[in-house]
């Protein structure tokens, strides 16, 4: 009995990651399918593109909602039924591969960012913030979101350790699920590298840039 409560969290986490939010904010407020222009990306950023910032603003909150929610609830309640700090790693690493791997729209999902950032706010309120910092001074600087998403998931792990040496003791498990997040953020924003190295990737409240 003791493992089912651990695989059944996991499982309930990845299907509440399966969500695309994206999809399901732009059909409830009658905006087009963020799949079907932009970047193609079912995420906040290209919900924005619709021309609906109040679509953009729920999508981003909902999206981190769903990776904060089972770390969260795994945090509060879960001692009482053996799910530690083992299975926080698990359920935030599963909410993040159900958004990029949803099993409600064919496995079809976002790059994870917003939901990523909701799994660190979940293990930690001062690790989600100092991630969240990151993100917007390179934003701001260098008007690049997505160069502010790979800055801040390289930073995460590392903040990680930071804030769990003032806090409490590190975990190795969740350490590593904050490196294979990272990873995986670098892996899904592959195109966006590309683009940045040539000097063609689209600026925050612009166009793309010439090479």
């Amino acid at each position: 009995m003791d493992i089912i409560y651990p695989i059944l969290a996991t499982l309930a986490a990845y299907l509440l990651g399966s969500l695309s939010f994206a999809v399901i904010v732009s059909r409830v407020m009658g905006l087009s399918d963020p799949r079907t222009f932009g970047s193609k990306n079912p995420g906040a950023t290209n919900v924005l593109r619709s021309g609906s910032k109040k679509a953009a603003v729920i999508t981003l909150l909902l999206d981190g909602l769903k990776g904060w929610l089972p770390v969260a609830l795994v945090g509060w309640y879960g001692k009482r039924y053996g799910l530690e700090e083992g299975t926080q790693a698990l359920v935030g690493l599963a909410a993040f591969l159900g958004h990029l791997y949803p099993v409600f729209f064919r496995f079809q999902g976002g790059k994870g960012v917003a939901t990523a950032l909701g799994v660190l706010f979940g293990v930690h309120w001062l690790l989600g913030l100092a991630t969240v910092l990151t993100w917007l001074i390179i934003a701001v600087f260098f008007r690049y979101s997505s160069l502010a998403s790979l800055v801040s998931a390289v930073f995460a792990p590392v903040f990680y350790l930071l804030v769990s040496g003032v806090a409490w003791y590190s975990d190795t498990r969740i350490t590593l699920a904050i490196c294979v997040m990272s990873l995986l953020l670098f892996y899904r924003h592959r195109e966006n590298i590309a683009r940045l190295l040539a000097g063609k990737e689209s600026r925050l409240g612009g166009g793309k840039k010439s090479a």
